[in-house]
């Protein structure tokens, strides 16, 4: 219940910055058009001369901060992906150890392994729902420490 709410209090808060953080962004714009209609009627047209360069500069730097943002990105994907083909590799091979204990013991163990690898499963399907996903990772550990 105690997660529920902090929960809804952080989604509340990031949802009031972000409409105040518009709002700011709306009034100071506002506010640097009227500046610049102001100058541009005392001035002429020589008050937007040189803008060119520094506009230029900004977008430069925008698609630079895109770039990196994209660039992270896709490298945290490609971080959990390769976690999950390792995971899937040690698994494997894992299974394919069982072929080395006592006869007697493979099908237990083997038993074992197919649940283990349920309860992965299961993680990863039940990912939005946190408490689901505890449970499971408590089992998958359980089952583990079993085999």
């Amino acid at each position: 219940m105690g997660w529920i709410v902090f929960t809804v209090n952080v989604i509340l808060a990031g949802t009031i910055f972000a409409v105040a953080l518009s709002a700011g962004v709306l009034v100071l714009l506002e506010i640097g058009r009227r500046i610049g209609v102001r100058q541009l009627a005392e001035e002429g047209e020589t008050a937007s001369k040189g803008l060119g360069a520094i506009e230029g500069a900004i977008f430069g730097l925008l698609g630079l901060i895109l770039a990196f943002s994209f660039s992270g990105a896709l490298t945290r994907f490609d971080a959990r992906r390769h976690l999950v083909v390792e995971e899937a590799n040690d698994i494997g091979t894992a299974w394919l150890r069982i072929d080395l204990l006592p006869a007697d013991a493979q099908p237990h163990m083997r038993d074992l392994f197919r649940r283990y690898l349920d309860s992965r499963i299961e993680v990863y399907r039940k990912v939005p729902q946190m408490e689901a996903v505890k449970a499971e990772l408590a089992r998958a550990a359980n089952l583990q420490g079993e085999i």
